[in-house]
């Protein structure tokens, strides 16, 4: 038994007619019919009813047709990974991430990557997390790097990022002295959120419920440089990563520690049970090694 046997099996199965089957694998009809045979002799067993006009499996037939699907799969995925070592010093890799992570992570992970594969070329799609999950799920881009949890029915995950949220306030904020402080003392405060394609946006919601209040939203934008900015300018107060706070720390700013841990956890994703191509596993790879934040 080979997998040339196989596949015309399968192709004779799926087209019910040698003659269509034939066609559609460009051999001549005698050629596939003494392939066919030949597997029904090696495997002393009648594949095919042909009894009939239209060729049906026999009950044989149905079970070696289940499992040589298996088998072609497997060596179809065989050959694209081997097609991807063979050329992976040339290609291209899709990622969907928010702006957020692109601006505190990705310059140093795009110099690593491509002083490893200076050929292979990266294609950034940035948006809200809720849209780079489905951009996954469709297809549209190889991985994503979101706000953690997902549906891990959907997706499988890598871990990448742990760190808290951070209160960010004006450093003239009467409650700017505190270190630690339940959220709820902000609950009068305009809030600024990322927009709502944002991840971080609901779960800010669902934490100041958790805690007590619903958050007065003043303003919500897609760049966190803006929302900094108004901060800046004290016309509210935001929930941040602490690295996005560390990052303006000399600024007229206080961050401040909440009493109630709320966790910033960011993992890549790839669309369960889909082939992830090597240098897609090559990229992630070199992301767990970079030193953990």
């Amino acid at each position: 038994m080979d997998i040339r046997q196989l596949t015309y099996f399968v192709a004779v199965a799926k087209h019910k007619s040698f003659t269509k089957a034939a066609l559609a694998l460009h051999v001549t009809q005698p050629t596939l019919s003494k392939m066919v045979r030949n597997l029904e002799e090696e495997m002393e067993v009648m594949l095919f009813d042909r009894s009939s006009r239209q060729i049906g499996l026999t009950d044989a037939g149905a079970v070696v047709y289940e499992q040589a699907q298996k088998i072609i799969h497997s060596v179809d995925d065989l050959s694209m990974s081997l097609y991807d070592v063979m050329n992976l010093k040339k290609g291209k890799i899709k990622i969907g991430l928010p702006p957020v992570i692109s601006t505190l992570f990705f310059p140093t992970i795009i110099a690593e990557f491509q002083r490893a594969y200076p050929e292979v070329s990266i294609v950034l799609a940035e948006d809200g997390a809720k849209t780079v999950e489905r951009k996954v799920y469709d297809g549209d881009v190889d991985l994503g790097f979101v706000m953690l949890p997902v549906d891990k029915e959907k997706f499988d995950v890598v871990p990448f990022v742990d760190q808290e949220i951070k209160l960010l306030v004006h450093e003239s904020h009467p409650l700017s002295h505190h270190e630690t402080i339940d959220l709820i003392e902000f609950k009068d405060d305009p809030f600024l959120l990322l927009s709502k394609e944002f991840t971080l946006n609901s779960r800010t919601v669902e934490f100041c419920i958790s805690e007590g209040f619903t958050p007065k939203i003043a303003y919500e934008s897609s760049q966190w440089d803006f929302i900094v900015g108004m901060v800046e300018k004290n016309l509210g107060v935001t929930l941040m990563p602490k690295l996005i706070c560390d990052r303006v720390k000399n600024g007229p700013f206080k961050m401040i520690s909440l009493t109630h841990t709320f966790p910033w956890r960011l993992g890549i994703i790839m669309a369960k049970n889909r082939y992830v191509p090597y240098v897609s596993r090559e990229f992630i790879s070199l992301v767990e090694k970079l030193p953990k934040v």
